[in-house]
């Protein structure tokens, strides 16, 4: 049997077919779940979005997700179009503008800041928030936003983003308290792996950090496929109890002091420097 077979669902943010998300909604749909994919008005123009849902037998709404009316009208819509309230949301929206245009951590835009807070990290509250208030979600429903371990360690290219994950993995956990005191909902956050997507390759020196984290890593860094699995597991009833949790996964990285792969290149390195 399909793990989601009869589960309805709202994914955002797949772009492309480098995106995390894209690659969730098209596991979603081979393991027998509906649903709809949101993204802002921007992003539909920019990616593929539509060629996706042509494929996989959706719909899409666009919705602005730092929107409150826009979000308001997604989830109502939604669960209309589905015939039923929703088991699974997706959130995977990140953006830093002082990343995109060049500005250092210690020089930044504050109104660049702002806008990206809100879109990478406030626009999850306005997520769960709409969906407490309109009271879309089933019982037993499962939420997922994708995080990163700048949230906890210091990555200085990854710039104010790290602050936008910290935020996002908090909401995590207190909204999770009360949508499973209320509905038993459970929302959680995935601490991905670098991974080579069309918004994570714009990050200053992305390429070498990517090597670096593979080699740290005991199983290797975790493919964008491998992080799709996980977000259906995590959609599925198999993981019924798992809440308010932050999940590394990420192929050990985040609990890899040195690998021998690190010293053998650095010893190799110093012997012909």
């Amino acid at each position: 049997m399909k793990i989601l077979e009869g589960k309805r669902g709202l994914i955002f943010g797949a772009l492309d077919e480098k995106s995390i998300a894209w690659k969730v909604a098209q596991n979603a749909h081979e393991q027998g779940a509906k649903f709809v994919l949101s993204n802002a008005p921007i992003a539909l123009r920019m990616g593929k979005i539509n060629e996706l849902a042509e494929k996989i037998g959706s719909r899409v709404i666009p919705a602005d997700a730092t929107s409150v009316d826009d979000l308001n009208k997604l989830f109502d819509e939604s669960v209309k179009l589905l015939g039923g309230k929703l088991d699974f949301v997706l959130h995977s929206i990140g953006m830093s503008v002082n990343v995109r245009k060049g500005r250092e951590y210690t020089d930044q835009n504050y109104d660049f800041t702002i806008k990206g807070f809100d879109v990478s990290a406030l626009s999850f509250h306005k997520v769960l928030q709409s969906a407490w208030k309109n009271e879309s979600m089933n019982d037993y429903g499962s939420i997922v936003a994708l995080s990163y371990i700048a949230a906890q360690k210091t990555f200085p290219d990854y710039n104010d983003m790290a602050e936008n994950k910290a935020y996002l993995e908090s909401i995590a956990r207190s909204f999770g308290y009360h949508f499973g005191n209320r509905n038993k909902v459970r929302i959680n956050t995935i601490s991905q792996s670098p991974t080579i997507t069309t918004a994570g390759s714009g990050v200053k020196g992305f390429d070498t950090f990517f090597n670096y984290a593979d080699k740290m890593s005991p199983l290797g860094n975790a493919s964008a496929e491998d992080c799709a699995n996980f977000c259906i597991a995590l959609f599925s009833d198999l993981t019924k109890s798992v809440t308010m949790q932050n999940i590394f996964h990420d192929g050990g990285f985040s609990n890899t002091g040195i690998s021998e792969d690190l010293i053998k290149e650095f010893t190799s390195w110093y012997l012909n420097y």
